[in-house]
């Protein structure tokens, strides 16, 4: 058990080492900022033990908190620069999609055009989203045919659709995590189990050639063989 721990431990080390880089090269201040945190925690924390005549324990009480703090602020500080890496990159929502959480299925691709104007398909209690990205203009026809292809197995099924993108009408790349969860639920979870079948059934742009996890690179193209709208 000692040795497990051991090798997995500067295996955590590193991940928040490389984290760390990530977010520098975005954000130069976070150390700075993670630090100062830290830093304020424990001492407000110090000067209340003072006050009241019990420096020792607050000591205790503000590291944890400190470092409890700095965590915080890092992740978030992290996850912005994320987002501000992959915002602009054909499948970066699909990224943020992957990552929702349990009770959604995702299905990246269903649709694309030539212009790598993509269509994402996500299901779960709240019904069908589809998500787009790239151009609005173009999205429309997009999200028209593939809903137009859905109604013929789950025309009862509730269908959302949600453009990602920094205009007006359309959900930050940021954002679409908290939009997709604040969606009403309105089907139980069985049902939710044969929709995702009956859109199975229907295949899907992927559905024959493999997809790469995260952003897809900048000017693939798909091959003939493909279903392009």
């Amino acid at each position: 058990m000692a040795r497990k721990e051991a090798s997995e431990n500067p295996g955590r080390l590193k991940q928040i080492a490389l984290t760390y880089q990530m977010t520098k090269r975005v954000d130069s201040k976070v150390g700075l900022v993670v630090a100062a945190v830290g830093i304020v925690t424990f001492g407000v924390l110090l000067a209340i033990g003072f006050l009241i005549g019990h420096p020792i324990y607050l000591a205790i009480l503000g590291f944890l908190l400190a470092f409890l703090a700095m965590a915080i602020v890092f992740g978030r500080r992290a996850e912005r620069a994320a987002f501000g890496q992959m915002e602009g990159q054909p499948g970066a929502a699909a990224a943020v999609l992957e990552n929702v959480g349990r009770g959604w299925s995702v299905t990246p691709a269903v649709a694309m055009n030539r212009n790598q104007d993509i269509v994402h398909r996500a299901v779960g209690k709240a019904g069908i989203v589809l998500v787009g990205e790239g151009n609005p203009n173009r999205l429309k026809s997009l999200l028209a045919a593939e809903k137009k292809r859905m109604a013929r197995v789950v025309a009862d099924v509730p269908v959302h659709d949600v453009t990602v993108g920094d205009g007006e009408g359309q959900v930050p790349l940021s954002k679409l995590r908290t939009t997709l969860m604040k969606l009403p639920r309105v089907l139980p979870g069985g049902q939710v189990t044969v929709v995702n079948d009956r859109l199975r059934a229907l295949g899907d742009l992927m559905s024959n050639m493999p997809m790469p996890k995260g952003p897809m690179p900048k000017g693939m193209r798909m091959p003939r063989g493909g279903r392009m709208r």
